[in-house]
């Protein structure tokens, strides 16, 4: 293919999802006012809760086999590099960029995770089915590659919805402390450690006022109160350490349970279970319509989140604080360091034999360094009610630019694989 050829293949995907956020603005404005603020915050309960586990386990448990998780082990490195490099390329750019406290975690998950859903899904069959391709019959193209994406999509909700989900929640709780009174916890800290600062100083005075008459009496105290200080400090630190530990447990425990990630979890079981997979998949299999009714409500999720998306717009323009500069180092960081980062990852781990043989394999690896920030972060802040508007600006732009940056890398990272093979 050529660059034009596989330019209009690449946006192809990315204006559908513009022009379903166009919608969804119009939607939302005052000329329609169907998708209502209310309105949106309800509907996105119901992706988050219903339409994205949907898609995820329908995905898996059809196209994922045993055999597949085990060949396919470096795809969840790979995602987790992505993540890794992008949330240090993120919090770089939060430090010297300083936007408001509340937004960081945005912009940190919005440099991090990448859209390793919807857009895959609709990006590697249309370049399957394009006459030229590198990757082969279009038949045994889609197969693959739906497997491939469907692995990286659900491989993706995980990492998502604990890690992305987490530095939104904390935004949130940020965002809910600057406007519930910060004030007060700040003079609260203060009052606390002026507290134990007046406790060390009295306990100093103790220590200086049991200054020995006999050199005996010096023998006895000194020893007496400074075993009953290490006592202390030691019991102190170590009930802290447990307080860390037991909260760390929980919020790893809270982010692991969100919808998507257990449908993702259920999705590997009945994908790599022969037995259980025969029960939803398959024409004869005696609770397909069971899975039928699963495929259709994931079929709501790209829809229903993108008019969201496109309905938050509508505030976004207005009551955004977010900086152009920032909105400029989120594009950076996606679509130019990345996307390097990827070619550097990929080709050495194919070196090392990590890799299948397979190019399109190869590619989908290389798209996951590539791609917008994920829509579900969108769906995180309409969640916690935070930074909506920031957000949908930062991805209005992102999405615009993914439309040449796409079929820009795509073009590059074909022209490796084929150079290579």
């Amino acid at each position: 293919m050529d660059f034009f050829s596989l330019f209009a293949v690449a946006s192809a995907p990315v204006l559908q999802i513009l022009l379903l956020g166009l919608l969804g603005a119009f939607l939302a404005s005052k000329y329609c006012n169907i998708l209502s603020a209310e309105a949106r915050k309800y509907i996105n309960k119901i992706v988050f809760v219903v339409f994205a586990p949907a898609l995820v386990f329908a995905s898996l448990a059809e196209t994922v086999t045993l055999q597949d998780i085990i060949s396919w082990w470096f795809m969840p490195v790979n995602i987790a590099i992505t993540f890794f490099i992008g949330g240090i390329l993120g919090w770089i750019a939060v430090k010297i960029l300083k936007p408001e406290h509340y937004l960081e975690g945005i912009i940190i998950a919005s440099c991090s995770a990448g859209n390793l859903g919807n857009l895959p899904l609709i990006v590697i069959p249309a370049i399957c089915n394009e006459d030229g391709s590198p990757f082969g019959e279009p038949k045994v193209c889609n197969s693959h590659g739906l497997s491939y994406v469907s692995f990286s999509m659900a491989l993706g909700g995980i990492f998502i919805w604990t890690h992305a989900y987490s530095l939104v929640r904390k935004s949130a709780l940020l965002y809910g402390e600057i406007h519930n009174g910060n004030e007060h916890s700040e003079e609260s800290a203060k009052a606390r450690r002026e507290r134990e600062e007046g406790c060390n100083y009295q306990e100093d005075l103790l220590l200086s006022s049991t200054k020995p008459v006999e050199d005996l009496e010096h023998q006895i105290v000194v020893p007496f109160l400074s075993q009953r200080i290490l006592r202390s400090n030691a019991s102190h630190f170590w009930g802290r350490f447990k307080g860390l530990l037991k909260d760390g447990v929980h919020r790893i425990a809270e982010e692991l349970i969100t919808p998507p990630t257990i449908a993702a979890i259920l999705g590997f079981v009945f994908g790599a279970t022969p037995w259980l997979k025969s029960l939803l998949i398959g024409d004869a299999a005696p609770l397909r319509v069971i899975k039928s009714t699963i495929t259709i409500l994931g079929g709501g999720t790209i829809p229903c989140g993108t008019l969201i998306l496109g309905g938050n717009l509508t505030r976004g323009f207005h009551k955004s604080v977010i900086k152009p500069s920032v909105i400029s180092a989120v594009i950076i960081v996606r679509y130019a360091i990345l996307p390097l980062f990827g070619i550097a990852v990929v080709k050495l781990a194919s070196q090392l034999g990590f890799l299948p043989p397979s190019p399109l394999y190869h590619f989908v690896l290389l798209i996951q360094f590539t791609l917008p920030p994920a829509m579900s972060i969108g769906t995180m802040a309409q969640l916690f009610d935070v930074g909506q508007e920031e957000c949908s600006v930062i991805f209005l732009w992102t999405y615009l630019i993914a439309a040449i940056a796409l079929a820009f890398w795509s073009t590059i990272f074909m022209s490796i694989l084929v150079w290579t093979n």
